[in-house]
């Protein structure tokens, strides 16, 4: 039984694969790495904004970073799972945003097209690329890779200021709530699954990993490299987390799931609940993220952490 339905897909049901990893961004006062000239099929990235005329974006994070940046009236078509921000509504959707159907995306006369970069995708980028269409494929599965994605749409879409201003933006809170949570003493082990049965949770791979760090906690399968392994309830309970990371729904189908309740954390009720909505976007609710679980694992914190 799936746990929760994430909002866009991204990092936290697709493990590892081959594809490269976007370039690193970092916090404020670190070096930062060159940017990307290649997207995550390999294949150049616009150095300008002359494929921008007619966009279609099937890449949720994607779509609504496209928003955030101010260029969204070059957009002519989304996917179906497009859904933030809610005027992503007035856009025609197109069908599915994996193994998309290129008929329908040629219909709508695109001169640019961003894919989510998982493999089941590339014959759809090829036979793009051979009807003369440019096409970028990008996929977060860390927070690097988000502002690596936000540097990439704001050359590809002449947005480069706005770009900047809201990957610096989500960093500086990300950043505030780390300095916040430096102060802690007492880190709570947590688990996050995002699969009830067989057990899926997050690993260290996900950008909800690194939330999970930045917040004040540590996941007990930290060490796992894939975004969201696969793993035994034997080893959830000798891990023994202190804590659940759920959503509100599923913290009752967990509470009612015998396997699950061999884990003291579950059967004593110590959930950390998430709103979904927010942590299951690896786009600009990011910083929101981090704030809603800093203030769950350290209530203390709450009014330090409060939005600006």
């Amino acid at each position: 039984m799936r746990a929760i339905l994430l909002p866009v897909f991204g990092s936290v049901l697709v493990a590892c694969s081959g594809d490269r990893a976007a370039s690193s961004a970092s916090p404020a006062g670190a070096s930062v790495a060159a940017p990307s000239v290649t997207d995550d099929f390999g294949a150049p990235l616009p150095t300008d904004a002359q494929f921008a005329e007619r966009v279609v974006s099937l890449n949720p994070a994607a779509t609504e970073a496209i928003f955030a940046i101010g260029a969204e009236a070059r957009l002519v078509g989304r996917s179906r799972w497009d859904k933030y921000p809610a005027q992503v509504e007035r856009i025609p959707a197109l069908g599915d945003g994996i193994r998309p159907a290129v008929e329908a995306i040629l219909a709508a006369r695109p001169t640019l097209v961003i894919l989510y970069a998982t493999a089941e995708n590339r014959a759809a980028a090829d036979a793009l690329t051979r009807a003369g269409i440019r096409t970028i494929a990008l996929r977060v599965d860390r927070i690097a890779q988000f502002h690596a994605q936000l540097r990439a749409l704001g050359v590809a879409l002449g947005a480069t200021a706005r770009a900047a201003a809201v990957s610096d933006s989500v960093q500086r809170t990300l950043n505030r709530v780390r300095t916040l949570t430096a102060r802690v003493t007492d880190r709570p082990t947590v688990v996050w699954p995002v699969w009830n049965t067989p057990p899926m949770v997050i690993g260290g791979g996900s950008y909800m990993d690194e939330l999970l760090e930045i917040a004040g906690a540590r996941n007990v399968f930290h060490e796992l490299a894939q975004p969201s392994p696969s793993v035994s309830m034997e080893e959830v309970m000798a891990r023994n987390p202190a804590y659940v990371i759920v959503s509100a729904t599923q913290a009752t189908e967990l509470g009612r799931n015998d396997s699950w309740r061999a884990l003291a954390a579950v059967r004593e009720q110590r959930f950390i609940t998430h709103d979904p909505v927010v942590t299951g976007r690896p786009s600009v609710v990011l910083g929101m993220a981090a704030v809603q679980l800093a203030r769950a694992l350290h209530p203390a914190l709450a009014d330090s952490l409060r939005d600006r």
